[in-house]
């Protein structure tokens, strides 16, 4: 009795085909990139207006690399205002503000979004008022469009990435 059962058991297995093996992805955000879920950060222009609450980023093309302003608003007069160069190696965008002398650092792009690390040089306090700071900033892309990007003015009405700048 016991023979039967294990040979009708054994026959219903043969008869399922066997699970074709899927590649693993290497990691949760490789999987996203690959369904398009998510922009793929080497293949995409940093160009474009990004945004979170009263927080503006811009980044337009330059002759050398890009133009990228900053402005974040905490409302009364605690602000940060800034523009100057960008350059991109892979996710890193190099940010030199040109109106804070010595406020350099690497900020991480990840296709549709920019983030400013944890600690950055105390020279980018000069772009900032009182306790307002540009560390940890997160915002996202609003736009792709240069002219909507150079569009981008402070709270005291200067254009963050026009042209000639």
């Amino acid at each position: 009795m016991m023979l039967a059962l294990l040979l009708a058991l054994a026959a219903c297995h043969g008869s399922q085909p066997a699970p074709q093996a899927t590649a693993t992805p290497t990691s949760l955000e490789a999987a996203a990139i690959e369904a398009g879920i998510v922009a793929d950060p080497a293949n995409t222009d940093p160009t474009g207006l990004y945004t979170r609450d009263r927080d503006r980023i811009c980044v337009v093309p330059s002759a050398t690399a890009f133009r990228i302003g900053v402005y974040v608003d905490y409302g009364d007069t605690y602000y940060c205002s800034g523009q100057g160069e960008a350059t991109r190696a892979g996710e890193t965008l190099h940010v030199e503000l040109a109106n804070a002398p010595g406020c350099n650092f690497d900020a991480r792009f990840e296709g549709d979004r920019i983030l400013f690390p944890g600690r950055l040089p105390d020279a980018c306090r000069k772009a900032c008022s009182s306790r307002a700071s540009l560390t940890g900033l997160s915002v996202e892309r609003m736009s792709d469009s240069p002219s909507e990007a150079g569009a981008l003015r402070d709270g005291r009405g200067r254009m963050l990435c026009a042209s000639g700048k």
